[in-house]
């Protein structure tokens, strides 16, 4: 090896022993579909179980640090008990995810709902939820509604921006100057006429209104069939407003799927413009967080791959020859700089982070410590009296 190539090896390492995946609290607990949840044994049946089932993600991969809570599913008396429970484990708490799309009230909507009674009930559920960022040490509020419309005239598409902005300006001045605000959209459902927060472009303008401390959350399940991804990425970095993604899969409408699931080549795609654009790095404050909901497959091994999909997306992404790729792009030599993007995303990276883990002091193979584990097994055990965690719990 020569010295040019073992320096970049030892930089792709660094990189990759550096990164953190954010894994959320309700994947560890029971989902399925919108006709029904499909239970499993051994699933969590409170917030700090959640926590343990995370904190073993974080052991067997070294890369998943902090857990994002979603409130009320995640409602605890203490939240501050929580958090020194996490930090017992070895992670720390992550985002706070308010809740506004399942009570009756929302039915016409959350903070675009035409009733002000309504509109005030949610706003005050995103002030608690900053409450509870202070109490656990969380800087992030991940904001998601599926406020929107089924049929033309239901209410007004330029009053409901009214609505949601001041929604949003009354949640932003209340954040701490630590702290800042993801703003997710979503193409569309489950409103299926006009969706308030459907697309990047509208939460781009209304974070840009905001201010510095309100960024955009790119879910990457939630576009239009065909729609390029790592352009909404590279456009948002460009103008310092990329706050974080939820990674996940679709194959069709909705999300939930594992990560890299359905198109791996657009997970490499976008975490390339990431590198490219140095953003990798910490000081880019840009939070990689998964949203998945695990239906079928089982919870904690399903999220240690999620983890491991991402990482090799990343470690492919590391291998682009920067000052080739650059050389091609100037001299308009489409191919040759198609081939230097190519040659990366072939390259097997399993046995560079096998090497990875084993220098980080974890097993380098994930999934077969989480078999050896006995994990699944001893929960079973453990967790069968009381409810289980999941959607509504």
């Amino acid at each position: 090896m020569t010295t040019n190539a073992s320096v970049m090896v030892d930089s792709v390492k660094a990189a990759l022993r550096a990164q953190h995946i954010e894994t959320p609290s309700w994947a560890y607990g029971n989902s399925g579909t919108r006709f029904k949840v499909f239970a499993q044994e051994g699933v969590p049946r409170n917030a700090y179980e959640k926590v343990d089932d995370a904190a073993l993600v974080h052991t067997l991969t070294g890369v998943a640090p902090s857990v994002a809570l979603h409130i009320p599913w995640d409602r605890v008396d203490d939240y501050a008990d929580l958090a020194k429970h996490a930090k017992d484990r070895g992670i720390a708490l992550g985002a706070i995810n308010p809740n506004v799309f399942q009570e009756d009230d929302y039915k016409l909507g959350s903070v675009c709902h035409p009733d002000p009674a309504v509109r005030r009930k949610a706003v005050d559920h995103l002030l608690e939820c900053v409450d509870i960022m202070d109490a656990t040490g969380s800087s992030i509020l991940s904001l998601w509604f599926a406020d929107g419309l089924n049929y033309p005239g239901q209410d007004s598409l330029r009053a409901r921006q009214d609505r949601l902005a001041q929604a949003l300006s009354t949640a932003y001045d209340r954040l701490g100057d630590s702290q800042r605000m993801l703003v997710e959209y979503k193409f569309f459902e489950p409103a299926f006429y006009a969706t308030d927060l459907p697309d990047w472009g509208t939460s781009y303008a209304h974070c840009v209104t905001l201010g510095a401390k309100a960024q955009v959350l790119v879910d990457t399940g939630h576009h239009a069939p065909g729609t390029n991804i790592e352009f909404i990425v590279a456009f948002l970095l460009r103008q310092g407003k990329l706050g974080g993604f939820h990674f996940n899969s679709r194959f069709y409408a909705d999300d939930d799927l594992m990560v890299g699931a359905a198109d791996p080549f657009q997970l490499f795609r976008i975490m390339h413009e990431i590198v490219q654009a140095g953003a990798l790095d910490a000081s880019a404050n840009v939070a990689f967080m998964l949203d998945q909901c695990h239906n079928l497959e089982p919870k904690v091994p399903a999220m240690i791959r999620s983890v491991m999909n991402v990482q090799e997306a990343t470690a492919k992404a590391l291998l682009v020859d920067s000052a080739a790729l650059a050389e091609a792009q100037a001299n308009g030599d489409v191919l040759g700089a198609n081939a230097v993007v190519m040659d990366a995303y072939n390259t097997d990276v399993r046995p560079l982070l096998r090497e990875v883990r084993e220098e980080m002091g974890i097993d380098p193979d994930p999934i077969a410590a989480y078999r050896g584990s006995g994990h699944a097994e001893r929960v079973k055990i453990e967790r069968k009296d009381g409810q289980a965690a999941g959607w509504g719990a």
